[in-house]
């Protein structure tokens, strides 16, 4: 598994049909997305040709996992609550 960043700064277009970027996906996890469906959904991302979906999934998932590792990470609850 190839890692896209070990606390460096990348900028990378992944989604050239919608200009998503890397730090697009990483913020958008920052902020407690945790689905990558929803994702999809609010950035568009691998929604039309989805030959970046792979690469997109990647980042996604690494950020969940570092997100998840710190301290202040605060999922982002969807659809109702079951309590």
């Amino acid at each position: 598994m190839r890692r896209f960043f070990d606390g460096l700064p990348h900028h990378m277009i992944v989604c050239l049909c919608h200009r998503v970027s890397d730090r697009d996906i990483v913020q958008a996890v920052k902020s407690g997305m945790r689905c990558f469906e929803v994702l999809q959904d609010e950035l568009l991302v691998a929604a039309s040709c989805a030959c970046c979906h792979d690469c997109a999934r990647e980042i996604f998932d690494q950020a969940c996992d570092i997100s998840c590792r710190s301290p202040q990470a605060q999922p982002m609850l969807v659809g109702p609550s079951l309590a």
